[in-house]
């Protein structure tokens, strides 16, 4: 892969740094597809890809491995296979796992550098925070991006600062459960839920989800280059 672009940003020593890099990435949807597309494009040397789903027609609208084509196939198999296709020198280890509180040492079976939660289990987000406080790796969670439609309220901030959205009320809750009520990296939207009408899932577009994945590539990228 040309990274010429990239270094002519960032510079040749940074984007070394990018290149000996781990990321694990738990949930390849809306938001973790492209968070794993972007790192890749920006020359991280490995990524450890976690997600238990197959992609559904549902899932079209907002996930990058999610065409007509694809629909009933696994997404870690279809993100590892796209990113060999645009960074082959990219590792990319894929498990195909529903991650439940306490399979954290199961689902990363190497040292990671960088975590990025993208799951919407309040429980599954809640365990990976806490562990990788623990082993003291950094980690930035994706809070709710549902029944959004404006990227631009997205803030890139500290869980303790967030308000309005459900999921980060929820995730506050078990965090402070567990001892922790900042120190956590989130992106999320003040903005107001939007109904057309409810169902038993929210609905989607793909600006926020899609905006928040770069976002979080964003942060963990940058924060790579500046140590």
């Amino acid at each position: 892969m040309d990274l010429s672009r990239v270094s002519m940003v960032i510079g040749e020593d940074a984007l070394a740094r990018l290149g000996k890099l781990s990321v694990a990435i738990f949930g390849l949807g809306g938001v973790g597809s492209y968070v794993a597309e972007a790192l890749a494009r920006s020359g991280v040397g490995t990524l450890v890809l976690i997600d238990c789903d197959v992609v559904a027609p549902s899932n079209i609208n907002r996930q990058l491995p999610a065409l007509l084509s694809t629909v009933g196939q696994d997404k870690v198999k279809l993100v590892k296979e796209r990113i060999a296709d645009i960074n082959p020198a990219c590792l990319v280890i894929a498990t195909k796992t529903l991650y439940r509180p306490g399979c954290f040492d199961e689902c990363i079976a190497i040292a990671v550098d960088y975590i990025a939660d993208a799951i919407d289990d309040v429980p599954a987000k809640t365990d990976i925070i806490v562990e990788a406080k623990k082993r003291g790796i950094p980690v930035i969670s994706a809070m709710g991006t549902g029944n959004k439609l404006d990227p631009e309220q997205l803030v890139l901030t500290d869980i303790s600062k967030t308000s309005v959205c459900p999921l980060a009320r929820a995730v506050r809750k078990k965090l402070r459960e567990n001892g922790i009520t900042q120190g956590v990296a989130v992106v999320y939207s003040p903005e107001e839920p939007r109904y057309a009408y409810k169902a038993d899932v929210p609905g989607s577009m793909v600006f926020v989800p899609a905006s928040a994945g770069m976002l979080i590539a964003s942060k963990i990228v940058r924060d790579i280059i500046r140590t």
